[in-house]
Parts: C-alpha cells; sequence; structure tokens
C-alpha cells in the first residue's frame, strides 16, 4: 500500500510526520507523490488557533473530495483536542492523538476488524509521574525529502501561558536522553547532511528531569563537537530559558548557525503579565541586545500576538515601539485565537476582530521593514549558505544563509544539500539575490 502525509504546525509537528513516515517504511509500504493516488492519506494537525482547525478541516475535505477510497488519518494536535469532531468527517477511518502517532500502522489493522473503533486518542501524554518510564517513547528520527532535517529533542511544556492549548495536547516536558540525540545525528551526518535543525515544542527545557541535569547548552556542545558536523540550527527558544552561553558557543564554533527565534509575544509588561508569561519586555530587551552585541550579524525573530483580551491602544503601542527599537530580522505575527480550556478564553475584554487584524496588519508591515532593513545590511558581504532541494524553494535556485536570509541565485549549479559562501548583490522588498564565491 502507498501513504502520503500532509504535515500542518510546528517544526515538532514536522519531525512528527518524519517519524510517522518511518513507521510505514519500516513495514514495507512506499510514500505516494500525492494524496490524490495514496492508499492511505495521514493529516497531522495543529489546534494552537482556530484558523488551525479550519486549515485541518479543508484538508480533511479536499482528500475525501479528490481521493475518496483513501483511508484517511487524522493525527496531531486537533486529533488530540477534539478527537470526536475529527472521527465524524467523511472518510476518516482513524483518529491517533498525539501519543499514538507512530502506532498508526498498527492502529489502521485494528481498524480493519474493528471499523466502529476509529478513535486512538489516550490522555497518557506522558505526565509528570511517569516521565522516567517513558522518555524512549518521543520520536526523534527523521527522513523525507527536506535539504534540512529536523532532530526533535524534547516534547511537551510545563508552562501555562494563559493563551495556550498546547500543554493540554502535548503533555508535560520531556527530553530525549542525549545519546540518542547524539546516535541520531551520527547517522544523519553519514546520509550526507550538511545542515540539522534541533527542535521541540519549549526546547530550552531540553534536560529537565533527565538525571544528571544536562541542559541545552550541554547537549549543544556535545553535538558541535562531533567530528564532520556540518551545521546545526535551533529551532524557537522561551527567553527565560535562553543560556547565554549558547551565544558564546556560536561566536567560538560556526557549526552552530547565527540565527535565533525568541518568542515575545507583547511588549506591554501589563499584558505579558495576563498572558502568565514570566519575564518583562526589561529584561527580554537585555537578552536580545547582549545577543545583537555578541553577534551583530545573528538573525533574530520572534513572534507577537496582537489583540489579547484587555489590550488597549496603550498597550499596543508599547508593543510596536518596542518592536521597532529591537534588532529583530524578522517576526511571526498572530492576531489571538481563543482556545476553550484555556485561561485567556474565558477573559473578559475580548478585542473585536477588525481591531485584531487593524493590529496584526499593522506589525506585519513593521516586521516586513526589519527584514528589508537586515537584508541590506549585508549587501556586498560574503555569508555562509547552504543549497536547498527543489522542494525547498519556489522560482529560481535559493538558498539559505547561516543567519536565516532566503537568497535567490541564478543559474545555481551547485546540487542541494552542500555548504557554500555567498555575496548578497541585492536586497528589495520581499528579494534576496546572491551569487556563490565558494562551494565546500
Amino acid at each position: 500500500m502507498s501513504f502520503f502525509i500532509l504535515t500542518f504546525g510546528c517544526r515538532s509537528n514536522q519531525a512528527d510526520s518524519d517519524a510517522i513516515r518511518e513507521s510505514f517504511i519500516h513495514r514495507g509500504m512506499k510514500e505516494s507523490e500525492s494524496f490524490a493516488d495514496a492508499d492511505i492519506v495521514v493529516v497531522n494537525t495543529c489546534t494552537v488557533t482556530h484558523r488551525s482547525d479550519k486549515q485541518a478541516r479543508q484538508a480533511i475535505r479536499r482528500v475525501y473530495r479528490e481521493n475518496p477510497s483513501a483511508h484517511i488519518v487524522v493525527s496531531g494536535c486537533y486529533a488530540q483536542r477534539d478527537a470526536v469532531s475529527a472521527a465524524e468527517m467523511p472518510g476518516v477511518c482513524l483518529v491517533a492523538g498525539n501519543a499514538e502517532k507512530t502506532r498508526i500502522p498498527d492502529l489502521l489493522k485494528v481498524v480493519e476488524n474493528y471499523p466502529d473503533k476509529k478513535i486512538f486518542c489516550s490522555n497518557n501524554l506522558i505526565t509528570i509521574e511517569n516521565h522516567d518510564k517513558a522518555p524512549e517513547k518521543i520520536s526523534y528520527s527523521i527522513a523525507g525529502d527536506r535539504t534540512r532535517p529536523l532532530v526533535k529533542l524534547q516534547d511537551g511544556c510545563d508552562n501555562r501561558c494563559a493563551y495556550c492549548i498546547v500543554p493540554s495536547v502535548r503533555g508535560h516536558g520531556r527530553s530525549v536522553p542525549p545519546e540518542n540525540i547524539l546516535r541520531e545525528i551520527r547517522s544523519l551526518k553519514d546520509m550526507g547532511f550538511r545542515e540539522i535543525v534541533l527542535t521541540g515544542i519549549n526546547l530550552g527545557a531540553y534536560g529537565r528531569r533527565i538525571k544528571g541535569h544536562v541542559r541545552l547548552i550541554d547537549i549543544l556542545r556535545r553535538i558541535v563537537a562531533l567530528p564532520g558536523i556540518g551545521r546545526i540550527r535551533l529551532s524557537s527558544v522561551e527567553p527565560v530559558l535562553f543560556d547565554k552561553e549558547i551565544v558564546r558557543l556560536a561566536g567560538e564554533n560556526m557549526t552552530l548557525a547565527h540565527h535565533f527565534h525568541i518568542p515575545l509575544q507583547s511588549g506591554s509588561d501589563r499584558i505579558l503579565r495576563m498572558m502568565r508569561r514570566p519575564y518583562t519586555k526589561a529584561r527580554f530587551r537585555e537578552l536580545v541586545e547582549f545577543i545583537h552585541g555578541e553577534l551583530p550579524d545573528a538573525g533574530l525573530g520572534t513572534d507577537v500576538i496582537t489583540g489579547f483580551p484587555g489590550e488597549t491602544d496603550q498597550d499596543f503601542e508599547e508593543t510596536r515601539r518596542f518592536i521597532e527599537e529591537m534588532p529583530f530580522s524578522y517576526l511571526h505575527v498572530f492576531p489571538f485565537s481563543p482556545r476553550e480550556g484555556t485561561e485567556a478564553f474565558s477573559l473578559p475584554d475580548q478585542i473585536p476582530s477588525h481591531a485584531a487584524k487593524s493590529r496584526t496588519a499593522e506589525i506585519i508591515s513593521m516586521g516586513r521593514a526589519k527584514n528589508l532593513e537586515f537584508r541590506r545590511q549585508f549587501l556586498g558581504r560574503t555569508l555562509p549558505a547552504i543549497t536547498l532541494s527543489k522542494e525547498e524553494t519556489e522560482g529560481k535556485a535559493l538558498v539559505l544563509t547561516h543567519n536565516f536570509i532566503h537568497a535567490r541565485v541564478h543559474d545555481l549549479d551547485v546540487p542541494p544539500n552542500r555548504l557554500i559562501d555567498i555575496r548578497i548583490e541585492e536586497a528589495r522588498a520581499g528579494n534576496t539575490s546572491a551569487i556563490v564565491v565558494r562551494c565546500e
């Protein structure tokens, strides 16, 4: 039988999809090039916002419409949060929660014999009580056609931000043992991958509850010391868990990319308190200015939520000014989305959608301007980069610099997955052009 996986949401979800893919391939199944001709279609979902839920439902309907004979499997966070609704959709034969993702091939066999049992969505997302008994259950193996594979170090989250549903659908934080991570990275290096992205739901919390109190900086030091490693890139790290030693390590060892994504969410201390975010904007500023001072070329990204309940014009203005003052290179901006089961769902003073959309549009515009300003700093300069595969590009050949600039290179004759040096020739709104000056 053939399979196809549609993935929505964060990099951890992408890593989970790779683990699902491996579970199918291990059983001798073949990956299809399209969901339209696959026997099994897995829709690995996100539920962080109402829009995420809508995208998942639209994808399920489209798969059923275009491939009505397919066995549709719904997995991921939407499946975990609202399994009954997912199971009731036409064509869905199996709903697998986050604790069951890598068991999907086996669960499909169960469904063959018991068609009425289609929901496998346990609540054993690894609690604090059983954490030490189940660290091996976390998926960290990856595959697929991407140039930059993902290795999942950590899953779950112990924070309780007022707006976030993720702890409810991912469970408590837990970490992959260091030996497993190092073994996986060695394997990926031996397979020829030149850049590896480390990811997790709350990556900065890596190592908590692991015997010996290993931390993210500890495993990073061990990774960059591995012979033959090309480049290591981090996904998002929370500000209160961001160890400044990571920046110093990146300054000493170019194996660690000069690219850091640190979620802000709001530039108003009042809103940060209401969000249950455990820092002030002054503390956030100090961290960002430290990184910028140590690594002036670093790409610095952040997340911003607009329209949080009770956000006044003054709160928004504080956020706007704060972002303007920070050396961000890009922004991910989201209007507040109320999630049932979170504290913010029932907060008073919900912001009208038109106001939230207007604020979102303004911050997005600021982000585009800051991104252009950042890219223009490197005109005429040479930067290390990696060539991407066709699955990751649109149009002309695309490369990605160590500080997260996507640049197009005309008539690129270097194959994907090669570390190169490029010189930035032009930076315009939405486009950066470069030439290759060195290839490994």
